[in-house]
């Protein structure tokens, strides 16, 4: 699976060839692991100031791996589990301070201690 954005029509155009577009920018399709790479590398070429994201399948638990192309959201791996690490918000990087006790399960815990004790 491929999504572009903000990428220019020829682009497009040309990932019709070897991919299924679905919805305007989400390419789908089976395609070998050369023709894959070779694809990629003509996203790189042409998407200018554009951006894309391709999924595709990989050898490991999760049998998928993602590669970005100018996109905020970056591919991490932890432990053998690929994941997309999006960016924090400076604005909300500091934790919000939680009251303890206010939840419900805490009450259920302090009614449970009640009635033991």
């Amino acid at each position: 699976m491929l999504v572009l954005t903000a990428c220019p029509a020829g682009l497009r155009g040309h990932l019709t060839r070897w991919l299924l577009e679905i919805s305007p920018g989400v390419f789908v399709g089976f395609v070998t692991a050369r023709v894959r790479d070779l694809l990629w590398d003509r996203v790189v070429e042409l998407a200018k100031d554009g951006r894309a994201i391709m999924v595709h399948a990989a050898k490991g638990e999760q049998r998928l791996a993602f590669k970005v192309h100018r996109h905020d959201w970056r591919p991490v791996d932890l432990d053998g589990i690929h994941l997309m690490l999006r960016p924090t918000d400076p604005s909300t990087t500091s934790e919000p301070e939680l009251r303890p006790g206010w939840s419900k399960a805490s009450r259920y815990r302090a009614a449970r201690r009640k009635r033991l004790t």
